[in-house]
């Protein structure tokens, strides 16, 4: 029930911080204009406006009683009362009030339900003074008096006070906050560099559930890196002591008089010796290479001529990028992940294309050949390492060791990307893309 303000509000930590703190101080401020100054200013307004209207029918009394009371009597009665009161046929006011006047409701509606013989009062012509007719038994009565004299006094000082203060404080505590949520950021940093192969500095600082957090992080990523230095390790020295026995095999069959046991005992070692190279590929960890800036048409462009080079149909077919562009990449990585692009195009299918695509965000190497495809069922499991699978991928074209699109994934990874398996629209096989973010 909530889906809609979760997609309204902010993702970053540091504008929710910021909703954190602006949020109550909106609320405060609407509560205290609403509550406080509506409420309050509007009984104070009522309560000086029901005193202009006593004051106001003393006058009308001393009229009824004295019809022919002369202007300057009437002016010395006005006169105590701090008005200018003036009788006889004039210009009368017409009721109005500026549109900020909020106040000026409450004077309107006072004046018109309390004062007998209440004709109009303008608010409008002299924002400082107040006219007020009325009806009087000597005929139409003009009034005027001190705005002041209905109204509180500069009733937005506290409004004005209140948003100050709020401001200040609004201030001070994000900066406060700020220092308190920069440990947590360097931390999604440090985490965020890991997951692509880079490892920064990072040090546990700020609040102790911020700082065992940092601990735990460490800890982590310390029994990752050993791990993958042990399956490192494992495999090159398993792949490298079974080259000496290998080796020696094949010096032997080399002795030997050619024979068709001979040769298939030939081809036997020689798939031997290709396992091997897949292993040693598998087994180098891509995100111990460093980065350096590189520029991904010539990657392409070198993997596409070495597969034409060993007979591959294979083509360069589009480049949606800038030639000559660069950006940060373990080339030898991204080369190796291509070349195994490539190499299963052509071992499967007939013919292959490579496009190459670079935009703000990301860059992706796609190839497309028109062999038989993946199952979409089966494309998640085709990423694994040693997963064969023979009768998507025609078995009598050699279905190799399970390691070609692992290795892909694992580049993909280790730059912060991803490996696309898709039906390919162009030549109706396989799609591969290989995403890096930029």
């Amino acid at each position: 029930m909530f889906a809609w303000l979760k997609e309204t509000l902010p993702n970053r930590l540091y504008a929710r911080a910021a909703l954190i703190l602006v949020a109550p101080v909106i609320v405060l401020q609407l509560v205290i204009t609403v509550v406080f100054l509506q409420r309050h200013f509007e009984d104070v307004t009522r309560q000086l406006t029901q005193g202009i209207v006593l004051e106001t029918e003393l006058i009308q009394m001393s009229l009824a009683d004295a019809p022919d009371m002369s202007d300057a009597v009437l002016s010395r009665i006005a006169a105590r009362l701090d008005m200018q009161a003036a009788l006889g046929p004039h210009t009368l006011p017409q009721t109005q009030r500026p549109f900020y006047d909020i106040s000026g409701i409450v004077v309107i509606d006072t004046f018109r339900a309390e004062l007998t013989g209440f004709r109009a009062v303008d608010l409008a012509t002299n924002p400082q003074r107040a006219t007020l007719s009325v009806d009087t038994d000597a005929g139409p009565l003009v009034l005027t008096f001190d705005r002041e004299r209905v109204s509180a006094s500069n009733p937005h000082q506290l409004l004005i006070i209140s948003i100050l203060v709020g401001g200040l404080m609004t201030i001070v505590s994000y900066l406060f906050l700020r220092n308190q949520l920069r440990p947590i950021k360097r931390l999604s940093a440090a985490a965020e560099a890991f997951g692509k192969g880079r490892t920064l500095p990072y040090k546990p600082a700020g609040a102790l559930e911020v700082r065992a957090a940092g601990l735990a992080f460490l800890d982590m990523r310390n029994r990752i890196e050993r791990q993958i230095e042990q399956r490192t390790l494992m495999l090159s020295g398993v792949s490298h002591d079974l080259r000496t026995p290998l080796t020696r095999m094949k010096l032997e069959l080399s002795l030997l008089d050619p024979s068709a046991e001979v040769d298939a005992l030939g081809r036997d070692v020689t798939e031997m010796e290709g396992l091997l190279e897949a292993f040693l590929d598998f087994a180098k960890n891509s995100s111990l290479e460093a980065m350096s800036d590189t520029d991904p048409f010539a990657l392409a462009q070198d993997a596409v001529a070495k597969a034409q080079r060993a007979g591959h149909a294979v083509i360069l077919n589009e480049v949606h990028a800038r030639q000559g562009a660069t950006l940060p990449l373990r080339p030898r990585s991204v080369a190796r992940a291509l070349d195994n692009l490539i190499g299963n195009a052509a071992r499967y299918a007939g013919r292959a294309q490579v496009s190459v695509t670079l935009d703000e965000n990301r860059l992706t190497f796609m190839v497309e050949d028109d062999g038989p495809g993946i199952p979409a069922d089966r494309r998640e499991e085709a990423t694994r390492p040693f997963a064969r699978l023979d009768r998507a991928r025609n078995q009598d074209k050699g279905s190799g060791v399970g390691l070609g699109l692992a290795i892909v994934a694992d580049v993909a990874r280790s730059h912060g990307g991803m490996l696309r398996l898709d039906d390919s629209e162009a030549l109706g096989g396989l799609r591969a893309s290989l995403v890096l973010p930029r």
